[in-house]
């Protein structure tokens, strides 16, 4: 028996991943367990779930793969220090505080956090990134595409994985990024970088790329390799303290947009004309990349991966690549994922097997609660409830979505990466225009332009979304011609970030589709992760509750257990003060 753990942490979404014989048996992103967004802490409680999970310690573990190398990244910041002197002077302080107390002793932290004393080895990061995709994919040989702001050194790569091996053969290198760039414009626009980069995504399909010309003549050049050239005056991420300047303002003639500022048609356009650049951009490094390698399946990860708009346009130009795979969790909470690919397969050089493409294989790999533990916290907080079978439970849920109530899903394994795939989802009837407007302001207290997900039967699907491909995992767009019969999840270009649902893969949410589909001739859900601005998917019972009770959900589905608002609303303030926060044993 082989178990091998992977560790993300230190700059965003830390996660851990624990492999039993080459298999995932585990993987939890440390926010969900810490309840802080994004936690870049070393994923103590995380692992501490994978380790439960597998019902060992943590001396059955054989090897920890850490998802990056400290000492080459500390000396590519040291380095981009030096150039910007004496103008990173602050930048040059926080880093040395923080680098020499913690992220250049990463063996020492692991051993002192977990008390481990075994072998730890160290992968790098876009390596990682690969891995995570390739090996997570159905192809037994493919090129790979590594995109997001900056590992040790590289932005960019292209690969090839095959067998049991994933080769990086070009790089690009820091400080010209594509994920920078991007995460440029999300600061510009008004959102958070590193977390608000999905929303400018969403905001695109609101204007014209009237301004895509300018960036390319000012900001970056894109050569027909898919290398990236950016004009540096333009930015300020090597000092460390924003990621634009004065400069890149006035080529707008606009300043940067507050974070609570209205968002009116210049910056609609701005974020529509960046999106363009985003698709061009893949498209050429996919171009680059069918070049160099010659195969016809593509692999994809990194933060820019996510990028759902895009993939879908390279999804759709059959004549680059027959095939491609996204990684679910393509973000740095993936490499966990892949780092523990890398001790397995590159380390310990074991023969390849090719994961099946399931959510219980791919995504559903977090806590899950038994029907005994879920009657026991309700009874404890004196919360009513209703427990149904199967057939009943999706029989009186979906008479509820049709009524036009708000339903929050919580099932089985908690979801690993970023979307919400039917597990811990909010889930809403799409026939009402108004109902994209209510989820945002009432459920999800977020930003009204921001759109929904559809989740739809794999089997029906492409009736409602055109050339329609199997989706998964709901990292690509489609179009729509049926926004008069669902309104609230197709976005204003016609496009729609599409969940196909197979029944083997989900069959207590696959029979609640259908039996909406039944009474109300649509197979089609809105889905959207199950939390509020700010906050991160719930992860345990006692999170759903909170959430349920702090919105105007309606009703809060828990396992087989239906809890109703409207029966609950003389305990509400009481079930919220004793709700303790989730503790691991």
């Amino acid at each position: 028996m082989s178990y091998i753990l992977g560790i993300s942490a230190f700059y965003h979404d830390a996660a851990a991943c624990l492999l039993k014989n080459g298999k995932i048996v585990a993987a939890g992103q440390e926010e969900r367990f810490s309840r802080i967004k994004h936690d870049q802490q070393f994923p103590i409680q995380a692992i501490h779930f994978c380790l439960k999970e597998a019902h060992i310690d943590i001396s059955k573990i054989d090897l920890i793969v850490f998802y990056e190398k400290p000492f080459l990244k500390f000396d590519r910041i040291i380095n981009s220090i030096q150039k910007t002197t004496p103008f990173a002077f602050n930048h040059f302080r926080k880093v040395i505080k923080s680098w020499t107390k913690t992220k250049l002793w990463i063996p020492v932290v692991i051993k002192k956090e977990l008390n481990y004393h075994k072998e730890i080895i160290f992968s790098e990061h876009h390596e990682a990134h690969a891995a995570g995709s390739f090996f997570t994919s159905p192809y037994t040989k493919s090129a790979i595409i590594t995109i997001d702001g900056v590992g040790e050194k590289a932005c960019t790569t292209i690969g090839v994985g095959e067998g049991s091996k994933v080769t990086i053969l070009k790089e690009q290198h820091y400080p010209h990024s594509f994920g920078l760039l991007y995460s440029a414009f999300t600061q510009y626009c008004g959102f958070k970088v590193n977390s608000g980069e999905y929303k400018l995504m969403g905001l695109a399909p609101y204007g014209k790329p009237v301004y895509k010309d300018l960036i390319l003549e000012n900001f970056v050049t894109i050569t027909k390799k898919g290398e990236v050239i950016l004009n540096l005056k333009y930015f300020s991420f090597e000092k460390g303290n924003t990621t634009i300047n004065n400069e890149f303002c006035n080529v707008f003639k606009r300043p940067a947009r507050l974070p609570d500022e209205e968002l009116d048609a210049f910056y609609k356009d701005v974020a529509s004309s960046i999106q363009a650049v985003t698709e061009d951009f893949i498209s050429t490094l996919a171009n680059y990349a069918k070049e160099i390698t010659g195969l016809d399946a593509l692999c994809m990860s990194g933060g820019v991966a996510l990028n759902c708009k895009a993939n879908g346009e390279l999804l759709l130009k059959e004549d680059i690549f027959k095939n491609i795979w996204v990684q679910p969790a393509s973000g740095d909470s993936g490499t966990a994922i892949g780092a523990a690919y890398i001790g397995w397969y590159h380390y310990l050089g074991n023969k390849r097997e090719v994961v099946n493409n399931a959510l219980q294989d791919q995504v559903y790999l977090g806590p899950s609660f038994t029907d005994e533990e879920i009657e026991t916290l309700l009874r404890k907080y004196a919360i009513q409830y209703d427990y149904q079978n199967n057939d009943v439970l999706c029989d009186t849920i979906s008479t509820h979505l049709e009524n036009k109530r708000i339903i929050g899903w919580f099932q089985g394994s908690m979801e690993f990466g970023p979307r919400a795939l039917g597990n811990r989802s909010i889930l809403a009837n799409p026939l009402y225009e108004d109902m994209k407007s209510h989820v945002n302001m009432r459920i999800k207290k977020r930003e009204g332009f921001r759109p929904f997900a559809p989740i739809v039967l794999q089997e029906k699907a492409k009736d409602w979304f055109i050339n329609c491909k199997q989706s998964k995992y709901m990292l690509f767009t489609f179009k729509s011609d049926m926004y008069s019969k669902i309104p609230s999840c197709i976005h204003e270009d016609n496009t729609a970030r599409v969940q196909t649902l197979e029944k083997e893969d989900n069959p207590l949410l696959h029979q609640l589709i259908s039996k909406f589909d039944k009474k109300t001739q649509c197979p089609v859900l809105i889905n959207t992760s199950f939390n509020v601005r700010g906050e991160p998917i719930v992860a345990i019972p006692e999170d759903a509750l909170k959430c349920f009770f702090q919105t105007d959900m309606d009703v809060l589905v828990l396992g087989n257990f239906i809890i109703l608002k409207s029966e609950n609303a003389t305990n509400i303030d009481t079930a919220l003060t004793e709700i303790k926060e989730y503790a691991l044993d």
